[in-house]
């Protein structure tokens, strides 16, 4: 409990308590704005963070990270809560916090097992199509609050044709102010990065629907004081799979900031300490009527560029919000909603990364080409899928087609693994596809298979053997080196191809096997020529009456 304080050296006070203050002006502003991506009251994204930060702070492992609400799983909330309960009905709060209980018993549920190895399973290009697609969609869907019109239904491209159908009738009141609070928000941020431009923009959005008594839409009544405790009153059956699934995108998200922080400050994360606190932070969040909460890396960022060293920081942020939710709700509540629509477009706008999915498309060569064809840039089309999966059938089918074509990708390269045909060159054996000076042996097939041998390719390792064994070729080498392990089945497969080949007047040579391939060939196999193995490339060839060039 709370290690990051165990021994705590005063000498670091003075940063905790300025991160603290820095982090607070950051994620008022944006845990309002992210609540209303959530599609509840904005309050409900302060009464999340305290309890959120202070179990984390417990059970985490992270010195530096921040967890409260996040705009990825804010928009998963909306969407997972619309699945059971139609939005806008009295109980959709309810369910919310629901969810956060629910997202925290899974976690503390997989920590206890030991199960953080799971996030390997979502790989970084299928999270980085997901956080695009997802971005966008919020972008979209906040727009008509900057335009001062309403809000249209359906999947991206149809809420898009919605807001430029509608363009005619904005309200350029509500466009000004909401267009000037993205530029100081943006503009600070470039220009003054040390300056908190959503709260800035807050202050002065607030500040001039004070002064100019302007008629625009505003945030509205907000409960001040304290959240009631306890356990919400729905339907954690049916939130159940949701919350598993709100779960691993956090996890995700949150164990790539804590993993950035630690390697910066020399430090190890504990995967399954980290699901713990993910857990205790979504229990205690939920148990306060918040909203789902995760590892943020942009506050995680702000919290130790100002010097945090522990996660007193973060204590400190949760006193401070407290103080808000008694204190100051008050004046928020004469913030204009178009402010409120530029403080979350601001925030997410930088997660809609083209480049990165462009440098995932140009990662590939001719020889992946060249063995898989379209499957040749396996992350790009994962990363795809999860952006346009997200974009037209919502959040959750779109994370899981892109965890599903990741997978089933990862398969289709596993069962063809890349079979090279050997030449020699300078007394060395290469890849004649790579190499035009690169000489044939003649009559010696000599190939190398690029990976391990098992059931899954087993059959197309099997094909390539046989079509190496043309006219004029008396043998067959198959160079070990590269193949890693053999199953049964591939072992089994070899032995009949060595018959295959015997028949047709073709010796099926093995040549640098490594100790646990041996171990198998010799349990399995039952034909001679399969023990015909040899240390080296070069025997193997003279075994078999030809001499190597």
């Amino acid at each position: 409990m709370f290690s990051s304080l165990r021994g705590y050296d005063r000498s670091g006070l003075r940063g905790d308590l300025i991160a603290g203050l820095t982090v607070w002006a950051v994620l008022i502003p944006e845990s309002l704005a992210y609540a209303s991506i959530a599609g509840v009251s904005p309050v409900v994204g302060l009464y999340a963070a305290p309890g959120a930060l202070l179990l984390y702070a417990a059970l985490g492992s992270s010195r530096h990270l921040v967890c409260g609400p996040m705009s990825a799983t804010a928009a998963l909330s909306a969407a997972t809560v619309a699945d059971v309960i139609p939005v806008g009905d009295n109980r959709f709060a309810a369910f919310t916090a629901a969810l956060a209980i629910a997202t925290g018993l899974a976690a503390l549920l997989a920590g206890l097992l030991r199960l953080g190895f799971l996030a390997n399973f979502i790989s970084e290009p299928v999270i980085k199509g997901f956080i695009v697609g997802l971005a966008l969609t919020i972008i979209i869907g906040q727009l008509p609050k900057l335009f001062g019109v309403e809000k249209g239904d359906g999947d991206f491209f149809e809420k898009a044709w919605d807001l430029i159908s509608k363009l005619g009738d904005t309200d350029a009141l509500t466009l000004v102010v909401g267009v000037a609070s993205l530029a100081v928000v943006l503009g600070l941020r470039r220009f003054v990065p040390g300056v908190p431009g959503s709260l800035v923009a807050v202050l002065l959005g607030i500040g001039v629907v004070q002064v100019l008594d302007l008629d625009i839409a505003i945030v509205g009544h907000i409960d001040g004081g304290l959240p009631s405790f306890g356990v919400p009153d729905a339907d954690y059956g049916a939130l159940a799979a949701g919350g598993v699934a709100v779960m691993l995108v956090g996890f995700a998200e949150g164990l790539g900031a804590a993993k950035t922080y630690a390697a910066r400050q020399h430090y190890e994360i504990d995967v399954n300490r980290e699901l713990l606190g993910l857990g205790g932070a979504n229990l205690a969040a939920g148990l306060s009527q918040g909203m789902v909460v995760n590892g943020s890396l942009s506050k995680t960022a702000v919290n130790g560029a100002a010097g945090a060293r522990t996660q007193l920081s973060g204590l400190v942020v949760a006193v401070l919000t407290v103080v808000t939710l008694l204190l100051l709700t008050g004046l928020f509540e004469s913030l204009p909603e178009a402010t409120l629509a530029a403080v979350v477009i601001a925030a997410v706008i930088e997660l809609v990364d083209f480049p990165a999915l462009r440098r995932l498309y140009r990662d590939t060569s001719s020889g992946l080409r060249r063995a898989y064809g379209v499957a040749a840039r396996p992350d790009f089309i994962a990363a795809l899928a999860a952006l346009l999966g997200v974009l037209v059938f919502d959040t959750l089918p779109g994370l899981f087609i892109g965890i599903a074509l990741s997978l089933l990708l990862l398969l289709y390269r596993a069962s063809k693994p890349y079979v090279a045909t050997l030449g020699e060159l300078g007394g060395a054996y290469v890849d004649l596809a790579r190499s035009t000076d690169a000489q044939p042996i003649d009559g010696i097939a000599l190939v190398r298979v690029e990976g391990g041998l098992y059931f899954a390719n087993a059959e197309a390792v099997r094909t390539h053997l046989l079509d190496a064994a043309g006219d004029g070729v008396r043998a067959v080498i198959l160079d070990a080196e590269t193949i890693p392990f053999v199953d049964v089945t591939a072992a089994e497969m070899l032995d009949r191809v060595a018959a295959d080949l015997r028949r047709r007047g073709v010796k099926l040579v093995i040549a640098r096997d490594v100790g646990l391939v041996r171990d198998m060939l010799d349990r399995v196999a039952e034909d001679a020529a399969l023990h015909d193995v040899y240390p080296s490339v070069r025997a193997a060839i003279k075994s078999v009456g030809a001499v190597p060039r």
